[in-house]
């Protein structure tokens, strides 16, 4: 398994396309991982209670 130095220096000699490639599948990736972990269903919880409360902000355009 390569390490997370050879992986980065491996992406930094793609083309900057291909870079974009491999961002947005890490991203898709992290993204699935952290769907139904138990600290994301925490803030989806602790962001549900700041809008019940009045805690929050509407930002607009």
């Amino acid at each position: 398994m390569s390490t997370v130095a050879e992986i980065e220096a491996a992406i930094s000699r793609l083309p900057l396309q291909q870079a974009a490639e491999v961002s947005e599948w890490l991203e898709q990736w992290l993204e699935d991982q952290r769907e139904l972990s138990p600290e994301f269903v925490a803030s989806i919880e602790r962001g549900k209670a700041d809008i019940a409360a009045g805690r929050a902000r509407v930002v607009r355009p």
